[in-house]
């Protein structure tokens, strides 16, 4: 009778998780669906799938391509992605082996404080920030990725502190034995270590700069674009749009992320299972 009964709730959960996967996917087939339709068939019928009256073929690429400068826009937004990235992982790292290791007021004290940046809603700080940026002349895409660290550091720190506690002291205190500095013992001992959890807070931070629209708006505006701002300029005036252009930059800006994610799949799990919850 158990058994009976974990056999059904199995297939009720699998029935539950296939339609939750439904329900997430189906968007990303909408817009791949709709990227290769003329324009003028995308309003009437954006559920219908390409017929041979509405199959535009390549056209909407090499438009989209050309009108936004799609090749400089998806340089401008690998580079500020790579760089801020990079950068959150190397300093927030370094910075929650400092504070779990080093016990003091004041580092607890600062552990709370990035805890609380991650509570503080964006729209709160954004006006003040651009102001900043404006004056300290960091209006610029290499200003923005310092941005992007201040923004991602207190999620960062938190995965990586609860990770970091669940790294025995022992293994630290044996390399500092064989005549490491603290600098060497991070960097060829711990930072390896944390390799699940640094490519974990990769994953979340490389989804969020890639896909980010206002951040790079507010700060570098239309001088750099990074691909959400270029396909903006797919709208005409009047409220029209470019539909089928803008459908296909769209599936163009998701193919990295989703390669990406795929790729490092594997360890999202652990590193966050590992960073929220040890120690």
């Amino acid at each position: 009778m158990n058994k009976a009964k974990t056999r059904v709730s199995d297939y009720i959960l699998y029935i539950i998780l296939s339609v939750l996967t439904v329900l997430f996917l189906s968007p990303i087939f909408i817009v791949l669906m709709n990227s290769f339709k003329g324009k003028f068939f995308i309003s009437d019928a954006p559920f219908a799938l390409p017929n041979s009256d509405t199959f535009a073929g390549l056209s909407n690429y090499t438009s989209g391509i050309t009108k936004i400068g799609f090749v400089s826009a998806f340089g401008m937004s690998l580079f500020i992605t790579v760089c801020s990235v990079a950068a959150i992982v190397l300093f927030t790292s370094m910075t929650a082996w400092y504070i779990t290791r080093v016990k003091t007021k004041f580092n607890s004290l600062l552990f709370y404080v990035f805890v609380f940046s991650m509570i503080v809603p964006f729209q709160m700080v954004m006006f003040t920030m651009t102001k900043v940026a404006n004056v300290l002349s960091i209006d610029n895409p290499i200003g923005i990725i310092l941005i992007y660290l201040g923004f991602g550091s207190g999620l960062s720190v938190f995965l990586f502190s609860g990770f970091v506690k669940s790294i025995p002291l022992e293994i630290e205190e044996a390399v500092m034995i064989d005549g490491c500095n603290p600098a060497q013992s991070f960097f060829k001992v711990v930072l390896p270590i944390l390799k699940p959890i640094a490519i974990t807070v990769a994953i979340l931070n490389v989804m969020w700069v890639w896909n980010d629209y206002l951040l790079p708006l507010l700060v570098i505006g239309t001088e750099y674009r990074t691909i959400p701002i270029a396909i903006q300029y797919l709208k005409g005036g009047y409220g029209s749009i470019d539909m089928g252009a803008m459908m296909a930059m769209l599936v163009l800006a998701i193919i990295p992320i989703v390669v990406f994610y795929l790729t490092c799949q594997k360890y999202i799990i652990e590193g966050v299972v590992a960073g929220a919850v040890k120690g």
